[in-house]
């Protein structure tokens, strides 16, 4: 469902992508609107209720450069999709550690189309 940098994720717990419009946008001597489409970009709102201290450095891992390529599916396009993408803040939740093992719960972060 979602490659970043070509490693394959554990399927998020949640999935929100959105399509954002950059525009130019400002009103003329009549008061009507004017306005210039730049670009149009995706954002996806990933989350996972529980991961494994090994999947959520991965996880983190992938998302830490700048920019990386992401392989995911897009309901405009109504399927694969593949761009280059930078990354949000991240947040989790640690909430047990057992076995010299740390897991965590509602990782949490926002993939931004470059």
């Amino acid at each position: 469902m979602l490659k970043i940098n070509g490693v394959e994720l554990p399927d998020p717990s949640t999935y929100n992508p959105s399509i954002q419009d950059i525009s130019n946008a400002q009103r003329n001597a009549r008061g009507e609107m004017i306005l210039e489409r730049i670009a149009t970009k995706r954002k996806l709102s990933l989350s996972w209720a529980f991961l494994s201290g090994t999947d959520t450095l991965q996880l983190l891992s992938l998302v830490s450069s700048t920019f990386f390529s992401v392989e995911y599916i897009d309901p405009q396009d109504g399927g694969l999709k593949s761009g280059t993408f930078y990354s949000g803040d991240r947040t989790m939740t640690g909430i047990m550690y057992k076995d010299g093992i740390m897991y965590y719960k509602d990782v949490k972060f926002d993939i931004i189309e470059r």
